[in-house]
């Protein structure tokens, strides 16, 4: 195994873990709860699915990132930037009221560049290396 792939192991396991956390935290009451309130206005009628539908989809982000198929990692790879992206109305409401959701909120601008570098970490942990899904 190859230096780059190593570094690609060891942030999909990261990640994994990372995803894991937070998606089990959407099946926790209090946590379930904070999340429920960030979501915004139009969306808040069906606020408990999509608290535990976002849980499932970082689960599976979690399992897919540790598959031993490349092709299966780099289609959960894709499914998870656009997750990050979906998700992140829900952290610009938190931002906006920091007497709210206290840590949660962190401000606008760091926790978009923060989503940001999250999203590279997750296409360069994703990414085939030799540019063939073997």
């Amino acid at each position: 195994m190859d230096p780059l792939a190593i570094v690609q192991l060891v942030l999909r396991i990261v990640l994994a873990a990372a995803f894991a956390v937070m998606g089990v935290l959407h099946f926790v009451p209090g946590p379930a709860r904070g999340m429920r309130a960030m979501i915004p206005a139009p969306l808040r009628r069906p606020r408990v699915f999509l608290v535990a539908a976002t849980g499932v989809c970082e689960l599976a982000g979690a399992a897919g990132l540790v598959t031993p198929w490349p092709l299966l990692r780099f289609v959960t790879g894709i499914a998870l930037v656009v997750f990050l992206i979906a998700v992140f109305p829900a952290n610009a409401v938190a931002a906006a009221d920091p007497a709210r959701f206290g840590r949660s909120a962190m401000p606008y601008a760091p926790r978009l560049l923060a989503q940001l570098a999250l999203v590279a970490v997750v296409v360069a942990a994703t990414a085939p290396l030799s540019g063939a899904f073997v």
